[in-house]
């Protein structure tokens, strides 16, 4: 829960809210994790416009002090669109 409430708080402080995490995975290598987050892109744009909202979908290293090490949007849709399958 540590994990995903600083995940959250960092979105919330630097990106937009997330919309939803997806994942979160240890990371073999060391002692992090790798967490997905969607985020509803420039909701206000988007809604301005009447245009269906853009979901970001990002990729965020966390370190083993349970805090964000970086991140990294991997992916953009419409919300309509079908999910991508991750691989």
């Amino acid at each position: 829960m540590k994990i995903m409430d600083n995940v959250t708080d960092f979105f919330r402080e630097h990106i937009a809210p997330p919309h939803k995490i997806i994942s979160v995975k240890k990371r073999e290598e060391d002692e992090g994790w790798r967490v997905l987050v969607e985020v509803i892109e420039e909701r206000e744009y988007m809604r301005k416009y009447a245009h269906d909202e853009m979901i970001g979908l990002y990729e965020v290293m966390i370190d083993s002090d349970k805090e964000v090490e970086e991140f990294n949007r991997i992916s953009l849709r419409f919300r309509s669109d079908l999910e991508e399958q991750e691989q």
